[in-house]
């Protein structure tokens, strides 16, 4: 616990959770993303999302169809995919509600800095992992807890909107659930493949 919040651990899976009642509301939650001011004319945010989209692109056949789930205000990473001949459609709960999205199958979903924020993860991401094709790619980016010690004076948890909190631990739990192989890039990509 800190000074705002209680920290909940799995004793399955290892993610550590903020518990529901801590939790902001949807309108308070939206609030803050309305804030965010990124778009695809930004160089540094670009740069940013490259660390997901490079390693992507390298594994990806011509012209494979994705899906970019919570692409936020300022949609980027799908530009960035589409500049490279790939088809991207878009969701995001506040941004781009688009249900049909959610009912197609694709080669690749995205999702960068989108996993903590999420309330359910586990749902969410079985749903995701659902519409991939066979041989298909998960992409997500986020940051990754350490140890406790670590975690005590981590700023991302600071972010009140960010709510599940990941390991290699976790990763690796779900990697063998869903019987994928998983790639940790750097200190914050995870790419699984079904």
């Amino acid at each position: 616990m800190d000074q705002n919040r209680s920290y909940l651990q799995c004793s399955t899976c290892s993610l550590v959770f903020v518990p529901r009642n801590q939790q902001l509301s949807p309108a308070d939650e939206k609030a803050i993303y309305d804030q965010h001011q990124n778009t695809p004319n930004d160089s540094g945010y670009r740069v940013f999302l490259s660390r997901l989209a490079a390693p992507m692109i390298e594994r990806l056949k011509p012209q494979s169809q994705g899906l970019d789930f919570g692409c936020g205000p300022g949609p980027t990473l799908s530009v960035m995919m589409e500049e490279q001949g790939h088809q991207m459609e878009l969701y995001d709960i506040y941004y781009a509600d688009y249900p049909q999205a959610l009912e197609q199958q694709y080669d690749f979903i995205t999702s960068t800095e989108v996993v903590e924020h999420l309330a359910n993860p586990r749902q969410e991401l079985d749903r995701l992992w659902g519409l991939l094709r066979p041989g298909g790619y998960l992409g997500l980016m986020t940051k990754l807890v350490v140890d406790r010690h670590s975690f005590a004076s981590w700023h991302y948890k600071n972010d009140a909107t960010h709510i599940s909190f990941f390991s290699v631990a976790t990763f690796s739990y779900l990697a063998k659930l869903w019987d994928s192989s998983i790639e940790f890039i750097g200190a914050d990509v995870i790419i699984l493949r079904k």
